[in-house]
This record gives C-alpha cells, sequence and structure tokens, in this order.
C-alpha cells in the first residue's frame, strides 16, 4: 500500500522510460517501459500507466498524490543531433556574420584538418546584420538603427523562418541594442521565437555566446511545446503541482522558468545521475566517486571529489559549442545497445552506431539483425534468456548467436564465443579510456576513487573497469538500472546565474574587493527571487559561488570553486586548482577573475529509503551457470545469485552473478562482494594494483 505523498522520477533514455515511484515511507517501486522516441510524452504516459497498473490504483491516483514529478528528457539532445529543430535567423552586428561559421577555428583534433565541421545551423543567407556597435565596456560607439533590422525583417519572413537569434558584439557587458532589437523583431513578427544572447549566455566569447543563442533558438520551437504540452497534460491527470526538468547542471527547475532557456536541458538525463550519487555518497563510505553510468545507448562519466560534482561552462554537442551551466559528463558510445562489425580492412570495431529502442539488439526479437554488447553479454552466458524489465523484453539465444555468427565470427573467421568476447573487450576499453578522460586527464589518481557502476549494463562492465584503472572498490547501487530516475527524485531545484567581471584580482584602492561583494549581492538577489518563485523561502534556499580565473596574458579560463569573496582566499582556491591541473602555480603571476557564477539551490526534503534487516546467513546460489567472466578468469561454471534475497551483512567471493530487477551483476574472481546497510552492493576489486594500466604509472611513481 503506497503512502502519501510520492516522488515520481521519470527518465527517458535511448531505449527504456524509466519511472521510479517512492513513497513517505521510504518504500521503491521501479518499472521499466519501451520508449517511443517519436513521441517521448507518449512514453511517459505510458510509463505512468504501467506504473499504475502494477501498484493496483489508477493513474489520476498516482499523480494527485504526487508532491514532485521529476523529468530527464532527451527531446533537446535529439532535435539537435537530428537536425530537427526551427528554420532559424541570426541578427549580429554588422561586419560579424560568419563568426558562427569560422568558429574560432575550433578543432577537437588539432591535428585534423580534414574532418568537416558540423552543418552550420543558419546558414549565411539568414545570418543578417544589424548597425550598430558597442565597445567592450557597454559604452555606444554607433548608435543602433532599428531600420537596418526591416530589411532583414522582411527577408525572415520572406524565408518562412520560424526563429531568430540576436547575438550583438558587447551584449553581455550592455544589452542594450540586443533587447530593443529583440522587441522589435517581436513586434514585426508576432509568432516568431526570438532569443537574445545576453539573456541565454550573458558571457564574454562572441563565438562561444552567438552559438549558445543559435541553438536554443533553433531548438526551442520544438522543445518548448513539448514540455508545456507534457505539463498540461500530467495536470489534466490529476498532477496538483507543475512538472520539474533537470537541467544540465544537476538541478531542477519548473517548465515555466525554463521555456525560454530549453538548451539548458542539453544534458537533462544524464545530469541527474548528480542527485543519485548524493543520496548513495553516504553508502560508500567515500567522497570520491566515479560513476560510470552504462544505459542502452552510451556510457556516462562523471567525477565527484570531495562531495562536490565536477562543473564546467563550456560543453560540445556534436560539434556545436554552447557555454551554459552543466555537470561535467564524458559520454562515449559504449552501452547495451553498441553494434559490433567488421571494418574494410577486416578489424572489429564497437559502434558509434547503436540499435536502439527499436529494433534493439537482436536478442530482443523486434527486427534487430546486427550485434550488440547485450547479444555478446548473452551468448557468453553473463545474462539469460528469458523475460526482463518486467516483461518488457524476452531475450532470445539463437537470435543473439545467429547475430554474432553472421556478423562477427564468420567475416574474421573466428568461433561465436570468442567473437562476443573481442566485443566485450573493445566496449570495456572505451569505458576504460573514458574514465581516464574525467580523472588522469583532468590530475585526479582514480586510484583514490570508488567507482560506481550504474544504468542497466553499468554491474556487468564496472569490475572490469575498476580494475583496468586501478580503483580497489567497486559500488553498485541496487536501482543501478533506475540510477538518473532515481536520482530525479533526490534532486534539488537549481538556477545558475554568470556575469562577465575582467578585472585583476588586487588593485590599489581596495575597489575591486567592494565591487566583488556588490555583484555577488546582486546575482543572489535574482536568485532569491527565482528561487521564491519556485516555492522556497530563505530557510531551505542556499546559494553557491564561484569564479573563472586566469593569469594575465594565460588564454583559457581555470574554473574555481569558491564560497569566500576575499581575495586572498579567492587567489589560493585559484592556485590550488591550476596546480592541480596544470602542475605549477606562478607564486607571483597577476590573476584575473574573467567571470563569477552564482547558483541558487532550493534544497528539497532529504529522501529516505527503508532497507530491510541485517543478517549474517550465508548467502545461497540459485543455480549455476557456464560464464565468461572476464579475460583474466576465461569461462567457469559460477554461482548465480537472486539479489532479492540478499540482505544487508551478507557476503560472497567471487566469481559469480547476481541478477536484480533492474540489472544484472558479475562479480570477479578474487572480488569479494558485501551487502552494505543500505542494501545495495560493495565490492572489493581483487589484484586491482597489478591489473591496471601503464597510463597511471606517473601517479604510482609519485605516491
Amino acid at each position: 500500500m503506497l503512502t502519501r505523498p510520492y516522488r515520481i522520477g521519470v527518465d527517458v533514455g535511448g531505449t527504456f522510460t524509466d519511472l521510479l515511484v517512492v513513497d513517505a515511507s521510504g518504500a521503491i517501486h521501479a518499472y521499466k517501459s519501451p520508449s517511443v522516441p517519436s513521441n517521448p510524452a507518449q512514453g511517459v504516459i505510458a510509463a505512468m500507466e504501467l506504473a499504475a497498473s502494477q501498484l493496483g490504483i489508477s493513474v489520476h491516483a498516482l499523480l494527485s498524490g504526487t508532491s514532485q514529478f521529476v523529468h530527464g528528457s532527451t527531446v533537446a539532445t535529439n532535435t539537435l543531433l537530428e537536425k530537427k529543430g526551427a528554420k532559424t535567423g541570426l541578427l549580429t552586428t554588422e561586419g560579424f556574420r560568419d563568426s558562427l561559421e569560422i568558429r574560432r577555428g575550433f578543432r577537437d583534433d588539432v591535428w585534423d584538418h580534414r574532418k568537416p565541421y558540423p552543418d552550420v545551423l543558419v546558414p549565411r543567407y539568414l545570418r543578417l546584420y544589424v548597425s550598430e556597435r558597442m565597445a567592450h565596456d557597454g559604452t555606444v560607439i554607433k548608435p543602433l538603427d532599428l531600420s537596418s533590422v526591416d530589411s532583414a525583417i522582411q527577408i525572415f519572413k520572406n524565408e518562412q523562418v520560424e526563429s531568430v537569434a540576436v547575438s550583438l558584439l558587447h551584449a553581455y557587458r550592455n544589452p542594450a541594442h540586443e533587447k530593443a532589437v529583440g522587441d522589435y523583431v517581436r513586434m514585426s513578427m508576432p509568432g516568431t521565437w526570438v532569443t537574445e544572447s545576453a539573456a541565454v549566455a550573458p558571457i564574454i566569447g562572441e563565438y562561444e555566446r552567438t552559438s549558445t543563442v543559435v541553438v536554443n533558438a533553433y531548438i526551442a520551437p520544438r522543445v518548448t511545446p513539448y514540455l508545456t504540452e507534457l505539463d498540461r497534460r500530467l495536470s489534466e491527470l490529476g498532477l496538483p503541482r507543475g512538472l520539474l526538468m533537470v537541467q544540465s547542471n544537476g538541478g531542477a527547475i519548473s517548465v515555466p522558468e525554463v521555456a525560454n532557456l530549453p538548451v539548458r536541458l542539453i544534458l537533462s538525463g544524464p545530469a541527474a545521475g548528480v542527485g543519485a550519487l548524493r543520496f548513495f555518497g553516504h553508502d560508500t563510505k567515500s567522497k570520491d566517486l566515479m560513476a560510470i553510468e552504462v544505459g542502452g545507448t552510451s556510457c556516462d562519466v562523471t567525477l565527484v571529489k570531495n562531495g562536490a560534482v565536477s562543473m564546467t561552462d563550456q560543453i560540445n554537442v556534436d560539434g556545436y559549442h554552447l557555454t551554459i551551466p552543466a555537470v561535467e559528463i564524458h559520454t562515449v558510445g559504449a552501452g547495451g545497445g553498441t553494434i559490433g562489425h567488421v571494418d574494410s580492412a577486416g578489424m572489429m570495431q564497437a559502434g558509434p552506431q547503436g540499435a536502439g529502442a527499436r529494433p534493439g539488439p537482436a536478442c530482443y526479437g523486434f527486427g534487430g539483425e546486427y550485434p550488440t554488447v547485450t547479444d555478446a553479454n548473452l551468448v557468453l552466458g553473463r545474462l539469460k534468456p528469458g523475460s526482463y524489465a518486467g516483461g518488457a523484453i524476452s531475450l532470445n539465444m539463437d537470435k543473439a548467436t545467429d547475430a554474432v555468427r553472421r556478423h562477427l565470427s564468420e567475416p574474421l573467421g573466428i568461433d561465436v564465443e570468442e567473437a562476443a568476447i573481442g566485443l566485450i573487450k573493445l566496449v570495456e576499453q572505451n569505458i576504460q579510456h573514458a574514465i581516464e578522460k574525467v580523472s588522469v586527464e583532468r590530475g585526479y589518481n582514480p586510484r583514490l576513487f570508488t567507482l560506481v557502476a550504474a544504468g542497466g549494463a553499468g554491474a556487468l562492465h564496472g569490475p572490469s573497469a575498476a580494475r583496468s584503472v586501478g580503483c580497489s572498490s567497486l559500488y553498485v547501487p541496487r536501482l543501478a538500472g533506475v540510477f538518473c530516475a532515481f536520482g530525479m527524485c533526490n534532486t534539488d531545484v537549481r538556477h545558475d546565474y554568470s556575469l562577465t567581471w575582467l578585472r585583476e584580482l588586487y588593485d590599489k584602492d581596495g575597489e575591486h574587493q567592494q565591487a566583488l561583494d556588490r555583484a555577488f549581492d546582486e546575482l543572489q538577489s535574482h536568485a532569491e527571487g527565482f528561487l521564491h518563485r519556485e516555492g522556497f523561502s530563505p530557510h531551505n534556499s542556499t546559494f553557491v559561488r564561484g569564479y573563472e580565473m586566469r593569469y594575465v596574458g594565460q588564454q583559457w579560463n581555470v574554473s574555481v570553486d569558491c564560497q569566500s569573496t576575499n581575495l586572498d582566499d579567492v587567489r589560493r582556491s585559484f592556485e590550488t586548482t591550476h596546480e592541480r591541473l596544470y602542475g605549477y602555480f606562478q607564486e607571483e603571476g597577476p590573476v584575473l577573475i574573467a567571470g563569477i557564477r552564482l547558483a541558487g539551490v532550493g534544497v528539497q526534503p532529504p529522501l529516505t529509503v527503508v532497507a530491510p534487516a541485517y543478517s549474517d546467513a550465508k548467502a545461497t546460489p540459485t543455480e549455476f551457470r557456464r560464464v565468461w567472466v572476464d579475460h583474466l578468469t576465461g569461462f567457469a561454471v559460477i554461482p548465480v545469485y537472486d539479489g532479492r534475497l540478499l540482505l544487508p551483512g551478507q557476503s560472497l567471493l567471487g566469481p559469480a552473478i547476481i541478477d536484480e530487477s533492474t540489472t544484472t551483476l558479475i562479480v570477479g574472481s578474487h572480488d569479494e562482494l558485501n551487502v552494505t546497510a543500505a542494501n545495495n552492493y560493495l565490492i572489493k576489486i581483487g589484484h586491482a594494483e597489478s591489473n591496471s594500466t601503464g597510463v597511471l604509472s606517473s601517479f604510482q611513481a609519485a605516491e
């Protein structure tokens, strides 16, 4: 029997829509239903209907008792990736229409000069100029001539432009011209979406600001109506409070507040893992965590240091640069649906193609023909044939074996099991490199972190990943398969503010200190207004400060987290961060504050989950199965345990398989698994150091 009120988290992924209900007593109910890529809202409603049916109540009864409904959606991301956005026009300062296409010459790989840039979202004939000019300090060099906008508006009308982005030079310092142009376009083109860069990304950096506002304008006419309609539909079905959306910064926000800023939802789904990591952090007994969330399509890697998640304000989505507050997530195409194939050189490759929700892996029986990681795990005994995800899918061994044989083993001249092993090794190597990207390349030693394996497939590849990077501990939540949906139920409301600063840290008269205090007070005033509109009082509101800093003459900023506004404290924080990233700092070097930022956080009541009683009984397997464990052990007949029967306090030695409701966990040879007090799994990795890769040798030598 459910106890009101409930919290609901819904995560729409590429393969499944995950829904999780947590009631007031701490009971958890998790559900998976196939995603509907063509209509994600339909997938959300279908998941609600499934949950209500399983709980024996109506959808109205479930929603009417819900105090918090949080949704993570890939609609914004998919609109950009699939190039299904609105026909967009761009208005910019005369002489700067091509900045969007020049892109500062940025390349992800500076040695790859042949790879073409992604298509520009606004073609040149729709990138038009405005007669005006603002100086870097916000003073007017050339007054705005609104008549210069008329010809552009006529072209936009003739070309049936749906959305207009306005990005004028130095609008981050003085947005007056930009706002006047935006208002003029709204008046002249009623019903057209108009977005101004200073409202989306008020930062220095002409290209980055323009790219961000163009993406926002491009996706807004597709994303905002979806959110508004879903919010309305849920309200009609009984939801008493408005829908909350997870932003890229890991915090939630109401639909009205984010309606004009849908670009902030680009990492909506993966960023929800922050709430889950915050909840599970206490159970791991560690403040330093690295999480791999391996779903059907991709693997998302996140790092938490001293209890704080790594953040960034620069992200790259399919080659498009965005300046938005975001959880630092590194994503690789290494999910259960990643397709294995043999290339023209006769080499096996894993991805980047994925099978998606439909047709999905060959073993799903939905028409998929190509072998995926899920098919390989089934062939190797790591997964068993039969029903999964509450009957949403059923794994067919014959179809998996046939796909691996036709597309991998026969072209390579090897047997089916060897081909499946090869695919698993390739994907696990991709996961290893993704972990190193957020740890080693950021100056962190992964040996000092606990690895958290989440996602439906994370627990199958977690032990290998932990061993490869030298982690001594692996933590697997029982809710790994609905990790992000659970995180949504433990997500605070958050909004970020930023301000371009461009002043040296110190001055002779102390005016910089006073100006900095005033600037943060102003940002906090805006944040307090937002939190008040979202229903939070000063008692459950908090504010997080940060800086963008660099040495004078240095090209790139360094993001610095520091709550203090005392200039000496700020400098010490900058030097500590700079030394971690680059190995040194300049004791006497003049320092510049390029920008300041503040996050207003509305703290939700803590989530409480009830764990079963402690048990010292010996764990008993339900069966034994022939399984390929890992490259150290090979094939072995190993015990298989029903996760529902394992209780806090129990332990077992690997190799072993744990079957859970939303995931399957493999325990490697010499690994020791313990069920924690919170009823999750903590695995001590055996032989972690002897099998870690050479890339960590510098850390080992330093220690």
